[in-house]
């Protein structure tokens, strides 16, 4: 996938300040700053693509952008942009009319066709944001009824926000191993997200296809597993009644994808345990523990299901691991013994 790290500190004091507004002017949209911090400006930016779908990891120190309507005229990408404050301080943000003080959680929708004007007011290591830009084209809802929602502050804790906030957050962290296919599909799953999170707050529910009502559900699913690998009690029933689903109709959506719930969630739990055996900062855990950590809770039955996953004991994976990494460190091939 195509992803850009750039950082302000990498650059000579004096150009920090004009590099990062041309950063964001070029590859967001054109946008005027001033920052009482712009005689040393030390901010970082994360730009991804996932698809027809724009991530920008931002952080940065107090700052004032303004995007006006010759601005506007100049270069208008036609998205919108939705504003997920993850740390520090908070942001003001007016926009069509309505003003917005954003705090740590919030979510904001945006529109780049229409003015606005923001500022930061960091706490001490400056202030987290996830942008997503999304073309207006991409979302399947009424126009008139989504742009109510502009400049106003969305919950991101909770609900369907919450899901939203940690898929895009996940999505962003992990995105160094995602492959170009991967990068659309997760596009296509964020986008899917976002409409169903818009229509919900808009109350136009009916509006989403039936089938990305589903691909939301299902994204729930398994980011409410992945975050429960560790209770040795994550168990189709408990699955179903955090969704409030039946547990019948959550056997019937992993049967759509050729798996069972408790097939699932036992390889997501030994993808856990082969990724921490082959950690060297975890080498002198026991093998069991390892189990234990993700959700085994019997060390017999931790080593069968490991060995019918990945055809070999867990304690023989770590030495194998363990012998790669010191062959790779001499740089010389290992015989895989």
């Amino acid at each position: 996938m195509l992803e850009t790290v750039l950082r302000s500190d990498e650059l000579p004091v004096a150009d920090r300040f004009g590099w990062w507004c041309d950063l964001i002017s070029r590859t967001l949209m054109p946008t005027t700053f001033t920052s009482d911090q712009a005689d040393d400006f030390r901010a970082t930016a994360r730009l991804l693509e996932f698809g027809t779908l724009g991530v920008s990891v931002l952080s940065q120190p107090t700052l004032h952008c303004r995007r006006t309507p010759a601005l506007i005229r100049r270069s208008d990408p036609d998205h919108y942009q939705m504003t997920l404050m993850l740390r520090g301080g908070s942001q003001g943000f007016s926009h069509c009319r309505r003003d917005v003080l954003m705090q740590v959680g919030d979510v904001v929708l945006s529109d780049t066709s229409h003015p606005f004007d923001a500022w930061v007011l960091p706490e001490e290591h400056g202030v987290g944001i996830i942008l997503l830009s999304v073309p207006r084209e991409e979302i399947p809802l009424p126009a008139a009824k989504v742009d109510r929602l502009l400049a106003v502050p969305l919950p991101g804790t909770t609900g369907m926000g919450a899901l939203l906030s940690h898929f895009v957050t996940r999505m962003a962290a992990e995105s160094a191993s995602c492959r170009p296919q991967d990068a659309v599909r997760l596009g296509s799953i964020t986008l899917e997200l976002i409409t169903a999170f818009l229509a919900h707050h808009a109350d136009i529910d009916g509006a989403v296809p039936p089938e990305s009502r589903q691909q939301a559900l299902m994204t729930g699913i398994h980011s409410f597993i992945e975050t429960n690998l560790a209770d040795p009690h994550l168990s189709p029933a408990t699955v179903a009644a955090a969704h409030h689903i039946s547990v019948r109709y959550l056997h019937r959506l992993f049967q759509q994808q050729d798996t069972s719930v408790s097939s699932w969630i036992r390889r997501r739990r030994l993808e856990r345990c082969r990724r921490d055996l082959a950690e060297p900062q975890l080498s002198t855990r026991p093998v069991h523990a390892i189990g234990t950590r993700w959700g085994f809770s019997h060390a017999a039955d931790f080593s069968r299901a490991f060995r019918a996953a990945y055809g070999i004991p867990p304690g023989d994976y770590r030495k194998r691991a363990s012998r790669s990494r010191q062959c790779a460190d001499r740089q010389e091939p290992c015989a895989d013994r």
